[in-house]
C-alpha cells in the first residue's frame, strides 16, 4: 500500500481548498500577492538598491512594501521609476506579478459572478411571498389559469402567482410574457425544481401560500404525479400545521379513491375526463349550455359567490329569488357546510344559511328593498312534451368516449340509440367493458373514417337528433386532432346548408385558438377541454366550497341548468322584466338564471346571445326560438 508523502498531503488539501469554489481561489491569490510583495521589498531593501528620502536615508521597509504594492496593482507606476536598475529589474517582477495575479482575479470574479447570474436565472431561490397562489407543474392549462387569477386579482393588493415545473424559469417566464403580456398588478414569479421533492417545495413558500393548484402532466402518468405531491406537501416535516388550500386535477377515476385518501379534508379533486364527459352530454343535448359554463365559470363576467344575508332569515328561498336586482340566487349552503342547489322554494332560510347567489363581484350581492315588477299577465305555464327516444351520432373515438355513453345513458328516454363511427380500434371491446349496464341506450359502432365526406353522407346526418365529433386526442397531438375535427365539422356544415337542415353538433376542442377557427362551422357548442378544467381550477382555487356547488351542478342527480324554450314560462312578443321570468320559473318549482336569445346565437361578441344574471327590471321580448335557461331537476 503507497504511503502518502508530504508532497502528496500538500496537493490534497491544496486541491480541498480549491473545491471550496471562488473564495478559495481569491484567498490564494491575495495569498500570493502578499508573498510576491514582500518579497520583492525584501530584497529592495536588504541590497540597498531602493529609492531614497528626502533626507537622503533608505526607504524603510514598511513603506517599501507599499511602494511595491502599488507597482503590483498598478502596471503604470513603472513608468515614473528611475535609479538603479536592480530596483528597476525588482518593480518590474511585481509589476509583471501583479499583471498576472490580477488577471486571474479578473477572470476569477467574472466567472463567478456570471456563475451567479445563471444560478438566479434558473430560479433556484427562496420566494419571499405570502398569500400568495402556487401552481404546481407546466402545461397548456397554465395560461388560462393565470389569465383567470389576474382578472380575480385585480381588487387584492400586492397578488402574486409563483409557478414552479421542472421547465427551465427564463422559458416559463419568455412564453407567459407572450400568452399574457398584461397581468396587471399581479406579479408572476417562476422557479425551477420538482413538485415532488421537498426541498424544492420550500423555494415556492407553500407554508405561506393561499391556495394550491397542481397540475398534471401531460405525458406519462399524469396521476401518480398529482398523487405525489400532495404527499409531498402534506406529509413534508416542514409543514405548517393549518390545513392547505390544494386544487387538483385527477385525469382517471381508478386513482381518484387513493387521491382522497392522500389528500383527506386539504385537496379539492377536480376528476377531469368524468367532468368533461359530462358537460359533453349535457351540451349535446342543448345547444348553448357550454357557453353557460363558460360565462359561469370564467372572471369575466358574473360568477358563483356566497353571502350572509341576515335580513332573509326566516323567508322562503323562493322569496329570496325576487329580493335582488343584480344577482341570482341558486341555492343555500346550511351552517352544516352542506351546499343545496335549487333547493325546496317553499323552505325557509335559516340562521347560518349562506346564499349562494350568480353576481358581477362579491360585494354586488346587495338587497334591492323594492318591489319586484312583474307582469302577471304574460306568464303562461305550458307542460314540457312527454320525453322520446333519440339518436345520437358520435364521431370520433377517445378515452372519455365511454364515459360520454355511460352519461349519456342517464339523460335519455328508453330505446335510445347512439351510432359511433370511428376508425380506432378495440372500440366494441371497449363499450363491452366500460359500459355495461346501458338501461336506455342502445350502442353500434361502424369503422369509418370521420373526415370522408362519402361515409358522412351514407350516414343521413340530418336524421340524428344530436351530433358529437371527439377528438383524436390518444394518438395526436393536440393540433393535428383538432385539424382532424375540423375537416369532420366543415363536411357537417355542408351537408347541413344543402340539405336545408340546422344539425345539433357539439364538438371537442384541444386548443383554444382553433376555437375562433372552427366558427365558420356554425357548431351549436365547442367544449375546450383544457379551458373548462382551467376555469374550474381557478375558480375553486379562490373558494374551496364552489367545488361542492359544481358536484352538484354537473351531477346527473339533483338540479342541473336548462335551455328551455321561452313560450313555455311567457307570451312571445310581449315586453317582460327578467322578475317576470323569476317569477314564471318559481311557479315551476325552478330557478330561472338567464336567457339566450336566437337573433344574436351566432355572434361572439355578444356571447352568442347568452345573457347570464340580467337585471331584473329590465324588458326584454321573446320569440318562440328564444330560451331560458333555468336551474331544474328535470
Amino acid at each position: 500500500m503507497r504511503k502518502a508523502s508530504f508532497t502528496d498531503k500538500l496537493r490534497y488539501q491544496f486541491d480541498n481548498t480549491m473545491s471550496a469554489g471562488p473564495i478559495a481561489l481569491i484567498g490564494w491569490l491575495s495569498l500570493l500577492t502578499l508573498t510576491l510583495v514582500v518579497a520583492v521589498a525584501l530584497v529592495v531593501v536588504a541590497t540597498g538598491v531602493g529609492p531614497q528620502a528626502e533626507d537622503g536615508s533608505r526607504l524603510p521597509f514598511g513603506q517599501m512594501v507599499w511602494f511595491s504594492l502599488m507597482h503590483a496593482v498598478d502596471a503604470g507606476a513603472l513608468g515614473a521609476d528611475g535609479g538603479n536598475p536592480w530596483f528597476l529589474g525588482a518593480m518590474t517582477v511585481a509589476t509583471l506579478g501583479g499583471i498576472f495575479i490580477f488577471s486571474t482575479l479578473i477572470g476569477i470574479l467574472t466567472s463567478g459572478i456570471e456563475s451567479k447570474l445563471d444560478e438566479l436565472r434558473k430560479g433556484r431561490s427562496f420566494v419571499v411571498e405570502s398569500n400568495h397562489t402556487i401552481i404546481l407543474g407546466w402545461s397548456t392549462q397554465v395560461f388560462p389559469i393565470i389569465s383567470e387569477l389576474v382578472i380575480a386579482n385585480q381588487n387584492r393588493p400586492r397578488a402574486c402567482i409563483v409557478v414552479m415545473a421542472e421547465v427551465d424559469k427564463v422559458m416559463m417566464e419568455d412564453e407567459i410574457r407572450a400568452r399574457i403580456p398584461d397581468t396587471g398588478k399581479t406579479r408572476i414569479v417562476c422557479r425551477t425544481g420538482s413538485p415532488i421533492d421537498l426541498n424544492d417545495l420550500e423555494m415556492v413558500n407553500p407554508g405561506a401560500a393561499r391556495s394550491i393548484i397542481i397540475l398534471s402532466n401531460e405525458l406519462g402518468d399524469p396521476d401518480s404525479q398529482v398523487i405525489k405531491t400532495i404527499l409531498a406537501l402534506t406529509n413534508s416535516p416542514d409543514r405548517r400545521p393549518e390545513p392547505y388550500h390544494i386544487v387538483a386535477e385527477i385525469r382517471d377515476w381508478a386513482n381518484l379513491e387513493v387521491a382522497k385518501m392522500v389528500a383527506g379534508d386539504e385537496a379539492q379533486l377536480v376528476l377531469v375526463e368524468d367532468l368533461i364527459s359530462r358537460i359533453a352530454v349535457q351540451t349535446c343535448r342543448q345547444s348553448g349550455l357550454s357557453i353557460v359554463y363558460n360565462e359561469l365559470l370564467d372572471f369575466g363576467g358574473d360568477e358563483i359567490y356566497f353571502k350572509h344575508e341576515p335580513e332573509l332569515v326566516g323567508k322562503s328561498v323562493g322569496d329570496a329569488l325576487l329580493a335582488y336586482e343584480d344577482s341570482t340566487v341558486i341555492g343555500l349552503q346550511h351552517r352544516n357546510g352542506m351546499v343545496t342547489l335549487l333547493p325546496p322554494l317553499d323552505s325557509r332560510i335559516e340562521s347560518g344559511d349562506t346564499i349562494i347567489a350568480i353576481s358581477e363581484d362579491d360585494d354586488t350581492i346587495r338587497l334591492s328593498g323594492s318591489t319586484p315588477l312583474i307582469d302577471a299577465d304574460a306568464i303562461q305555464q305550458l307542460s314540457a312534451a312527454p320525453a322520446r327516444p333519440e339518436r345520437t351520432l358520435i364521431l370520433g373515438w377517445n378515452r372519455r368516449a365511454t364515459t360520454i355513453i355511460n352519461e349519456l345513458d342517464n339523460y335519455v328516454a328508453p330505446g335510445s340509440e347512439v351510432l359511433v363511427v370511428t376508425d380506432a380500434v378495440l372500440v366494441e371491446s371497449a363499450i363491452t367493458e366500460h359500459c355495461p349496464d346501458l338501461a336506455n341506450l342502445n350502442v353500434s359502432v361502424q369503422d369509418s373514417r370521420t373526415t370522408d365526406r362519402r361515409v358522412l353522407d351514407a350516414l343521413d346526418v340530418t336524421s340524428y337528433d344530436h351530433v358529437i365529433t371527439l377528438s383524436s386526442s390518444d394518438v395526436m397531438t393536440p393540433q393535428e386532432a383538432d385539424a382532424l375535427t375540423l375537416i369532420t365539422l366543415l363536411h357537417l356544415r355542408d351537408i347541413g346548408d344543402k340539405t336545408g337542415r340546422d344539425l345539433s353538433i357539439v364538438s371537442e376542442m384541444l386548443d383554444l385558438r382553433n376555437r375562433e377557427l372552427a366558427e365558420v362551422t356554425r357548431a351549436d357548442d365547442f367544449i375546450v377541454s383544457d379551458r373548462l378544467i382551467s376555469l374550474l381550477l381557478s375558480q375553486v382555487s379562490e373558494n374551496r366550497s364552489l367545488m361542492a356547488v359544481f358536484d352538484d351542478l354537473f351531477d346527473p342527480e339533483g338540479a342541473e341548468i336548462y335551455l328551455k324554450p321561452a313560450t313555455d314560462y311567457v307570451r312571445p312578443g310581449q315586453p317582460v322584466s327578467f322578475y317576470t321570468l323569476v317569477e314564471a320559473a318559481r311557479r315551476r318549482g325552478e330557478i330561472a338564471i338567464g336567457y339566450r336569445q336566437a337573433a344574436t346565437s351566432t355572434d361572439a361578441s355578444r356571447s352568442y346571445g347568452v345573457v347570464v344574471n340580467p337585471e331584473k327590471s329590465a324588458r326584454v321580448s321573446f320569440t318562440a326560438e328564444d330560451r331560458i335557461i333555468v336551474l331544474a331537476e328535470a
